[in-house]
């Protein structure tokens, strides 16, 4: 199983970022999927997960700036983010979460960081 992430990078703030995951050698249709974030000493944390049915869920410090999609044909998620901060700066890890609910799989994450 491999999850590919990209789009992180140097961000402005207040700028807008569009990440990628490329999920192979799952049946992609049928996970759960989300992208997490972590910042050096502190938890992990969700910013957005949706469901095989496209049911999106967003953590509380991201919700009404992020848009989490999926593309099943291409296997492949995306999360916009807009109104980027300095306190988004992170590394943010693909996660892929199979219907039983255990097992996820992860990505390597890509890092972010929003400065001037």
């Amino acid at each position: 199983v491999q999850l590919q992430a990209s789009g992180g990078g140097l961000m402005q703030p207040g700028g807008s970022l569009k990440l990628s995951c490329k999920a192979s050698g799952i049946i992609f249709s049928i996970y759960a999927m989300g992208w997490y974030r972590q910042v050096p000493g502190k938890q992990c944390e969700l910013v957005a997960s949706i469901t095989s049915s496209d049911r999106a869920d967003y953590g509380d410090s991201v919700s009404g700036r992020v848009t989490i999609s999926r593309d099943n044909a291409k296997k492949t998620i995306y999360l916009q983010m807009n109104s980027l901060e300095a306190d988004d700066t992170a590394v943010y890890y693909c996660n892929a979460r199979p219907p039983s609910g255990t097992g996820d799989y992860w990505g390597q994450g890509t890092q972010v960081t929003v400065s001037s």
